[in-house]
């Protein structure tokens, strides 16, 4: 069973940081990306940002020059730095992971969420 445990999530003033981590674990033999997305209370969910195993980075318009997504191939696990936050990036950010188990079929996976909230 693969898991994603997102951490750092939280309340925060406009203009401050957050630093967002999801550790993958289980019984994972390749991960070719993971990333993040989140989804505001009406809203679809939308990209935030992903990171390929060979360091290729995508970037939702909306938070480009501000956040910076990275990552430890070694220890499966993608990191989000958020600054100059916005009371518009109040959202539950959701990690996620494009990798195969033991069946080599390739599958996203998904974290619980985390709160980011962002007050005006």
């Amino acid at each position: 069973q693969v898991q994603l445990v997102e951490s750092g999530g939280g309340l925060v003033q406009a203009g401050g940081s957050l630093r967002l981590s999801c550790a993958a674990s289980g019984s994972i033999s390749s991960i070719s990306a993971m990333g993040w997305y989140r989804q505001a209370p009406g809203k679809q969910r939308e990209l935030v940002a992903t990171i390929s195993v060979g360091g290729t980075t995508k970037y939702a318009d909306a938070v480009k020059g501000r956040f910076t997504i990275s990552r430890d191939n070694a220890k499966n696990t993608v990191y989000l730095q958020m600054s100059s936050l916005k009371p518009e990036d109040t959202a539950v950010y959701y990690c996620n992971a494009y990798l195969t188990i033991a069946t080599w079929r390739w599958e996203n996976y998904w974290g619980q969420g985390t709160q980011v909230t962002v007050s005006s």
